[in-house]
């Protein structure tokens, strides 16, 4: 009985262990993120890793904040560090009608549109669109707000 009894419980605590394994390389792998923003003009998280595995990741800007998109819409934006601020300044310039994008700006590789509070949005990015030889940044093209809404983005094996 009590041969049996431990048999079960080493049965019991190897599954678990599995499971756990199992949980922690499907994050690991996941091809997705959610990232929120706030009336504070930050976003929860500095940075995001992409596994090269993924064909295409998608990103879940959530804005948690209570305030309206005229006063602090948000969005996500992907380009090189390098392109980050030319990005920005014509954004400006294509105003809120583009979301603070430039039309056909090949310099972004995904977008979302600009959300108010309590608003989500996705954008989807095609991870052979990066390399290993270019820093990445996710930031925010509401005028000013990139300034404290940015963060890396990398490419991992």
């Amino acid at each position: 009985m009590k041969s049996q009894f431990l048999h079960q419980f080493v049965l019991s605590i190897a599954a678990a262990s599995l499971s756990i394994f199992a949980a922690s390389t499907a994050t690991a792998q996941a091809c997705a993120a959610t990232v929120e923003s706030t009336d504070q003009m930050q976003y929860n998280l500095k940075n995001i890793d992409v596994s090269k595995k993924c064909k295409e990741f998608t990103i879940t800007l959530k804005h948690v904040g209570k305030m309206p998109k005229a006063a602090m819409g948000h969005n996500l934006a992907i380009a090189k560090t390098a392109d980050m601020a030319a990005v920005n300044t014509d954004g400006i310039t294509a105003g809120i009608a583009n979301e603070y994008v430039k039309p056909k700006d090949t310099r972004v590789l995904a977008y979302t549109k600009m959300i108010g509070g309590g608003e989500t949005t996705t954008t989807t990015l095609k991870v052979s669109a990066l390399n290993d030889k270019d820093a990445y940044a996710f930031f925010c093209t509401f005028p000013g707000h990139a300034s404290l809404m940015k963060g890396t983005l990398k490419l991992v094996p």
